[in-house]
């Protein structure tokens, strides 16, 4: 009886920590002033480093939080956040890549547009905010919105001004989920380059994308040289052997060699226009048929990078092929150019990517659900894609429910398209809507610029490289 007592005083003080680790009270808040102390009185939050930023305050820490939402007294597990501290009388830009949380000082650009703080989160089962054991079938679109919803609750105490949710590529799904399943916390969502997969079968926008973009000329470059690549299968193939051999690399996984071999080949013509422009046409063999084998193999290497599809390049991202494999959905791209004869596997599915040991099982109805919310509930949100980005094939759309929500292109860009990047009228009406989410409305729309000087070091331009066919 007294060991049955004791569990459940301790299962009493477990739950009343989660519950009341997103309200730090007014009063708690109110015996400090600095904001490290701020953030540290919050219950479950704990510091790893604080850095020095000039003009900011900076830190990284740990959140707990529970493994499932709907059981909070089935364990925990600490979740990464980092606070780009400006004032707490300035607006809260609320972050997330959909992946691994950087720990160096950045600002993404609605952060800078309102001349905001940030909290930036690590998306749940990206290591080290992943429970030991894992549990997988806790990483799912609703308790990764529920992990924000409970840093949001838990911050605003201290940031109690306007929020707005951003995020790039998975960053902009994440932030739209967290939306969809928590529609009153957020002031505002900006997401960017967000692929929307309602119907996973269904992948023919993206062939129809390949036959348009960019120019006739850089497109046949490109088709020839992926082509080039599984003709010449055997020579190069042994070259991807050495390469294995000299850094270790194991194809488990996958499979075999041949296999990520085939898998990184593919995924060259989507790599090059989800991370390159036009312009960079011109660096690409003009004639794949009298290429050398190295001039082929570089090519190749440098867009889509034959280390990926090793275990060690795939492990990192066992979290998102999971996703993809259960809920998010995963393109499928046909070949026309390329005799069959040269293919053997084709567009793999995300199972072929995590480990056998993880059971995965497709839910198709999760994307259709977050569709229709977003086609007919839609407040205050920005969707912004790159006119040359593959991801942009399937995207989101608003439709007559939203309410002041917009979906714009970036002519000519790629998976690093941003405001800054519309069309002028674009451009200055989506800063003129984050401005007034954010609670600092400018004069006109037309006068509508970012409130924050540009700093090289924090806003830094451009999409960051990422293994291709993961958003």
């Amino acid at each position: 009886m007294r060991k049955a007592l004791r569990w459940l005083l301790a299962l009493t003080v477990l739950i009343g920590t989660l519950s009341t680790a997103g309200v730090a009270t007014a009063a708690q808040a109110g015996q400090v002033t600095d904001i490290k102390d701020q953030l540290l009185a919050i219950p479950g939050m704990s510091l790893v480093q604080e850095k020095p930023y000039t003009g900011y305050r900076y830190f990284v820490l740990n959140y707990t939080q529970p493994i499932d939402h709907r059981h909070p007294s089935k364990g925990t597990f600490q979740q990464r956040i980092t606070v780009l501290h400006k004032d707490v009388s300035r607006p809260t830009v609320f972050y997330t890549s959909g992946y691994n949380v950087s720990t160096t000082p950045s600002r993404s650009e609605p952060t800078r547009i309102a001349d905001a703080n940030q909290v930036s989160l690590e998306y749940r089962y990206f290591t080290p905010s992943r429970p030991e054991p894992a549990d997988w079938s806790k990483l799912d679109i609703w308790q990764a919105a529920s992990d924000q919803h409970r840093v949001f609750k838990a911050l605003k105490s201290v940031y109690t001004k306007n929020w707005i949710a951003t995020g790039g590529s998975k960053g902009g799904m994440t932030a739209t989920y967290f939306a969809r399943f928590y529609p009153r916390d957020m002031d505002g969502v900006v997401a960017y380059v967000a692929p929307n997969d309602v119907v996973n079968n269904e992948d023919s926008a993206y062939d129809r994308f390949f036959t348009k973009v960019g120019t006739k000329e850089c497109r046949d470059r490109l088709d020839a040289v992926q082509r080039e690549a599984l003709v010449r299968r055997e020579p190069l193939e042994k070259k991807y052997e050495a390469y294995a051999a000299e850094n270790g690399f194991t194809f488990t996984t996958v499979g075999s060699l041949d296999k990520a071999y085939e898998a990184v080949v593919l995924d060259y013509v989507w790599g090059f226009w989800q991370y390159s422009l036009l312009s960079d046409c011109a660096t690409i063999p003009a004639n794949a048929a009298t290429a050398t084998d190295d001039e082929i193999w570089t090519s190749v290497d440098t867009i889509s990078g034959f280390s990926f599809y090793a275990d060690q390049g795939l492990s990192p991202y066992t979290p998102y092929y999971y996703q993809a494999g259960t809920q998010l959905g995963a393109p499928t791209v046909q070949f026309p150019y390329i005799e069959k004869k040269y293919i053997r596997y084709g567009y793999q599915p995300p199972r072929n990517f995590v480990p056998r040991s993880i059971p995965m099982k497709f839910q198709p109805g999760a994307m259709r659900d977050v569709d229709s919310w977003v086609r007919h509930h839609a407040d205050h949100m920005l969707f912004v894609y790159g006119q040359n980005d593959p991801w942009g094939a399937e995207r989101f759309a608003v439709g007559k429910g939203a309410k002041d929500s917009y979906v714009f292109t970036a002519p000519g860009l790629n998976h690093g398209a941003n405001v800054a990047a519309l069309t002028a009228d674009q451009k200055a009406l989506a800063t003129a809507r984050i401005l007034a989410w954010a609670g600092v409305p400018a004069a006109t729309t037309a006068q509508a610029k970012p409130l924050a000087p540009y700093d090289a070091r924090l806003d830094r331009q451009g999409v960051e490289r990422e293994p291709t066919l993961r958003p």
